[in-house]
C-alpha cells in the first residue's frame, strides 16, 4: 500500500503524520520543536504504543525533516524514502486562488508566497516545508490542502467588508477564514453520524482550541465564518483577541507609542484569555483557578459569550441549525466550556446530556434524546482530510 504524510510546518516546529492508504491507518506520528534553537526535540510514534525521541540541535527545516525521514526508515516504518509516494501540506491562505487543494507546482509556490501577507505568521513556513519535501523526495507528489478553500462558497455579502470597493478588487480585502479542512471534516461526520445528507443540514462547527473559529455551513458548504482577512477575528482566542473596534487599537497604540508591528503583536500574542486572565492562555489553567480568580474567571466567560454570540448569529443567519458540533483542543477537552455554551443556547432546543458530555475526545453525540437541535462532540482529524485529498488528486 502507498504510503501518503501529512505536515503543518510552522516557523519553528514541524508536524506529521504517515498514513497507510487508502486503507487511512496511521503508522507513525510525531514532530520537531525548537527548529533553529538549541535544544531540538525529535518525537516519532509508531508501532504499538512505541516512541522514539531525540534531543539534539537543529539549524533549519531541512535536517529537521531529514531528521524525520531517516528516523522512519531506521524504525523501518518504511522500506525507503520511495514509500512515501504523497506529501499532503496544510497552507493557511489560499486567498480567491484556491478553492480545493491542489498539486504543488512552480506557479503555486509562488502564488503560496504572495499570499504570505494574508497569513505572515504561517504561509512563509508552510512554502518551506513544501520546498524540503520536493527537495528531499522528489518522486512523491506534493499537495497544498489550503484552511481557505472550504470557505470559498461563503456569499458575498459574507464575506465583503463595508469598505470602499476598490480596496476587495485592488488588494482582496475580504473574510477569508480558516480552520476549513478541520470545519470540512467535522460537518461531514456531523452528517454520517446524523444519518442524513450534508446537503440537507444546517450544522455550525466549533473548532475551539488555541486558535477558535466558528463556522455556518448550509447546503453542504461554508456560509459563513468567525474569522477574517486573517485568523486574528471573530471569537476571543487564547493569545489573540478576536474582534476589536480599529478605532480602539488606533487610540491605543497613539498613547502607548506603538508601531503597527508592535500592536499586531499584541492583538495575536498577547490577548485573548491570556490578556484578560493576565495569567495564562491555556483554559485549563483558567479552570484551575476559576472560583478564586476574577480574571480567569472573566476571561473563560468573555471566551464563551463570543462564541454563543456567534452560534446565534448563524442560526439567524441559515434560519435555523439541525447540530452544532464542538472540535478541536477546547471543544474536544473541555466538558465544563461545552456545558455552558449549550446553556445559553438552551432557548434553541439544544440540551446537553450531563453523563454523554464527560468525555474528553471521544466521537459522540452529547445532547439528550429530546433535544431538537443536536450537539456533538468530534476529534478533528485534519491529517486524514489532507490524506484523502492527497489520494485522489494522486490518483488523477
Amino acid at each position: 500500500m502507498a504510503k501518503t504524510m501529512a505536515v503543518n510546518a510552522g516557523s519553528s516546529s514541524l508536524k506529521f503524520q504517515l498514513l497507510e492508504m487508502p486503507a487511512e491507518e496511521v503508522i507513525a506520528k510525531g514532530q520537531v520543536e525548537r527548529i533553529g534553537l538549541n535544544d531540538s526535540i525529535v518525537t516519532v510514534k509508531y508501532g504499538d504504543g512505541q516512541k522514539f525521541e531525540t534531543v539534539e540541535d537543529i539549524e533549519d527545516h531541512e535536517v529537521a525533516i531529514k531528521k524525520i525521514l531517516d528516523a522512519l526508515l531506521d524504525l523501518n516504518v518504511i522500506a525507503d524514502f520511495e514509500d512515501i509516494t504523497g506529501v499532503g501540506h496544510r497552507v493557511v491562505a489560499g486567498g480567491e486562488w484556491f478553492n480545493h487543494s491542489v498539486v504543488v507546482d512552480d506557479d503555486v509556490l509562488s502564488k503560496i508566497d504572495r499570499l504570505a501577507a494574508y497569513a505572515p505568521l504561517h504561509n512563509p513556513a508552510n512554502a518551506m516545508g513544501i520546498r524540503v519535501f520536493k527537495k528531499l523526495l522528489p518522486n512523491a507528489v506534493s499537495v497544498a490542502v489550503f484552511d481557505t478553500a472550504f470557505h470559498q462558497t461563503m456569499p458575498k455579502v459574507n464575506y465583503l467588508y463595508a469598505l470602499p470597493y476598490q480596496y476587495y478588487t485592488r488588494y482582496g480585502a475580504r473574510k477569508y477564514g480558516a480552520h476549513g479542512t478541520s470545519h470540512r471534516y467535522v460537518a461531514e461526520r456531523t452528517a454520517a453520524l446524523m444519518g442524513k445528507p450534508l446537503e440537507d443540514l444546517k450544522i455550525i462547527t466549533l473548532h475551539l482550541g488555541a486558535g477558535a473559529s466558528i463556522t455556518a455551513v448550509k447546503d453542504g458548504k461554508s456560509f459563513d465564518t468567525s474569522m477574517g482577512f486573517t485568523p486574528l477575528a471573530g471569537v476571543t482566542m487564547a493569545t489573540r483577541s478576536g474582534d476589536v473596534d480599529p478605532s480602539l487599537v488606533y487610540y491605543i497604540q497613539e498613547r502607548e507609542g506603538l508601531s503597527n508591528e508592535e500592536m499586531l503583536k499584541i492583538l495575536n500574542s498577547k490577548s485573548g484569555l491570556l490578556g484578560v486572565s493576565t495569567i495564562s492562555s491555556d483554559m485549563r489553567d483558567l479552570e484551575d483557578v476559576v472560583e478564586t480568580n476574577d480574571h480567569a474567571a472573566l476571561a473563560i466567560d468573555m471566551f464563551i459569550n463570543s462564541v454563543v454570540k456567534y452560534v446565534g448569529q448563524y442560526i439567524a443567519e441559515m434560519g435555523g441549525v439541525d447540530a452544532i458540533t464542538f472540535t478541536a483542543g477546547i471543544g474536544e477537552n473541555a466538558a465544563n466550556v461545552r456545558e455552558a455554551i449549550t446553556e445559553r443556547l438552551a432557548f434553541f432546543n439544544v440540551a446537553i446530556d450531563a453523563e454523554k458530555n464527560n468525555v474528553r475526545g471521544v466521537e459522540r453525540e452529547i445532547s439528550t434524546d429530546d433535544s431538537t437541535v443536536k450537539a456533538f462532540l468530534i476529534p478533528t482529524n485534519e491529517e486524514l482530510m489532507i490524506a484523502r485529498d492527497v489520494e485522489a488528486l494522486k490518483n488523477k
